[in-house]
């Protein structure tokens, strides 16, 4: 009988390790349903908002949350909190998910392109690198910002260009790696070009790593809008953005209090969402942390 429950009892361990792995974090769990409404949200933003981002009820003006009509209350023009809030959440997240594929199409490409062609190639992608991640991007931005006018392609584009260097480098050495596998020369030998080879192969077998990086930088992203927003040369009016009405809402910090914090909150729960699951998605695909 002791020797049975011995023999049984490593299975049993085995079997309670894999189950505790494969449990969903709590954290994890909420960051996902975070998420996933505020893409809900972004998707169906003109169904759900009661009213217009422009419309002014100037008789309540600074009105407090609670009210039936307005339930995140007012702002200084009375236009709705809510109705705002709701398409700031979509702004800012169609900004930073855009941002994001440019940012990782542009690295990864430029790191593919460093480990094909290695010498002089390779040198001055890595010295273009190091000068992106030397460079002070937010100084960058304002004056890019200041100079040409925001709109919302020209800020899309300048955010894509944040963080490309981490894609470029982490492309290029596990390209690199990947080459020295074998199982890349073996397409070579058959006869592949060396763009079927990094997209048909080679990026399929490092596509973990780059998209734990994509929720990595998604964040940054986010928040490097809300402090150009912030400081007036983000998104401009009558559109709305989440750092635009913080911005705005500074001003009115002791009288109406609503106007910031909604924007803020979902600011801090958004990016600690996408950092949770970002670092949830590490330890699943990362073979060298299992």
């Amino acid at each position: 009988m002791s020797i049975s429950h011995t023999l049984a009892s490593p299975a049993t361990d085995a079997k309670s390790v894999r189950r505790s792995r494969s449990r969903l974090p709590m954290s994890v769990g909420l960051g996902i349903a975070w998420l996933g409404a505020m893409v809900l949200v972004a998707a169906f933003a003109d169904q759900i908002r009661p009213f217009d981002i422009t419309t002014m009820d100037l008789a309540h003006r600074l009105a407090p949350p609670g009210g039936l009509k307005h339930l995140l209350g007012t702002d200084e023009l009375g236009r709705d909190v809510l109705t705002r809030l709701i398409q700031s959440i979509r702004v800012s997240l169609v900004i930073a998910f855009g941002a994001t594929l440019l940012s990782a199409t542009f690295g990864t490409l430029l790191g593919f392109a460093a480990a094909q062609f290695r010498g002089v190639v390779e040198h001055l992608i890595l010295v273009l690198a190091d000068f992106q991640a030397a460079l002070p991007f937010l100084i960058m931005s304002l004056a890019v910002l200041a100079f040409f006018g925001s709109s919302m392609l020209l800020l899309v584009c300048l955010m894509g260009f944040y963080g490309w260097e981490r894609y470029a480098r982490i492309a290029r050495g596990l390209a690199i790696s990947a080459g020295t596998q074998g199982y890349a020369a073996a397409v070579v030998q058959l006869g592949a070009t060396p763009g079927r080879v990094y997209l048909r192969h080679i990026l399929p077998n490092v596509a973990s790593t780059l998209i734990v990086s994509m929720t990595l930088t998604f964040p940054e992203i986010i928040l490097m809008e809300s402090g150009l927003s912030f400081l007036g040369l983000g998104v401009q009016p009558p559109e709305t953005s989440l750092g635009n009405m913080v911005g705005f809402g500074r001003e009115y910090l002791t009288r109406a209090p609503w106007i910031m914090l909604a924007p803020a909150v979902v600011i801090m729960l958004t990016t600690l969402s996408i950092s949770l699951v970002g670092d949830w998605l590490r330890d699943k695909l990362d073979p060298t942390i299992r």
